[in-house]
């Protein structure tokens, strides 16, 4: 397989680095090819701006950003740090997103990735020959893997059904069925590393090597089930047919 690794931790010996560097090296054992875009080491740019799209129109009375990705990622124009991250994109069967999790989503150099490489015409925006909008299940990454491996200060009871925080599938859904399964691609059920604040020599063992253990069943996992937007189980609206998960409500009537 190719994955594309996006790491996303200011630093390279904390909790996460560490078990980067283990998956990574798990990933050269089990002769999985990779690229890695650390984005703290790179000083990627965070944040969109009219520069991403090269010249552009010659007077502009107003940036319309969908329209100006589209037409740059079309023409070749948009910047080269933008391109590089789409070829690797492109090249990849499986994208994994490595990232602590803060104020409950990653960190704002991770979402400034999401905003200016998954951009109009790739990412979102993709329409089919008869114009409908290709979305959740189907865009322009289809056949493509994700998989969130991240970082919690919690214990899991706190991250559970009934837990204060939330149910971490819940808490992450906006990434696996927002940003993942809205662009096409299959949402995998996400890494958590637990108690991260607290991780002693023997947790960090147990953690590590159930990461690698993951990587090595990589290959055969079956994604999340969430509801293809154009498989007939929501209506003109876009609402969940009556007839399925009949009496509930909650973002875990979209999977089955």
């Amino acid at each position: 397989m190719n994955i594309l690794w996006i790491f996303a931790h200011p630093e390279q010996h904390s909790l996460n680095g560490s078990l980067m560097s283990d998956a990574l090296g798990a990933l050269d054992g089990l002769g999985h090819a990779y690229q890695v875009s650390d984005l703290y080491a790179m000083k990627w740019k965070a944040v969109l701006d009219a520069g991403d799209f090269g010249d552009g129109p010659s007077v502009r009375e107003r940036l319309f950003v969908g329209a100006e990705q589209e037409r740059a990622y079309k023409t070749g124009e948009l910047s080269a740090d933008i391109r590089a991250e789409i070829e690797k994109l492109a090249w990849a069967d499986v994208l994994v997103l490595h990232f602590p999790l803060w104020w409950f989503g990653p960190p704002a150099i991770l979402k400034g990735w999401f905003d200016r490489v998954l951009v109009q015409g790739l990412g979102f925006g993709v329409k089919t020959p008869d114009g409908h909008t290709r979305r959740y299940g189907d865009g322009g990454l289809t056949g493509k893997r994700a998989l969130v491996v991240t970082s919690v200060g919690a214990r899991p009871p706190g991250f559970g059904p009934r837990g204060i925080h939330g149910h971490v599938d819940e808490v992450l859904f906006p990434l696996l069925h927002g940003t993942f399964w809205y662009t096409g691609m299959a949402p995998l059920k996400p890494f958590v590393a637990y108690g991260a604040d607290r991780h002693d020599p023997a947790d960090y063992a147990r953690t590590s090597a159930a990461l690698r253990q993951r990587l090595r069943t990589l290959p055969d996992e079956e994604p999340l089930t969430y509801r293809p937007e154009a498989g007939g189980e929501y209506d003109d609206e876009l609402v969940l047919r009556p007839d399925l998960a009949p009496g509930r409500a909650g973002l875990g009537v979209h999977q089955r």
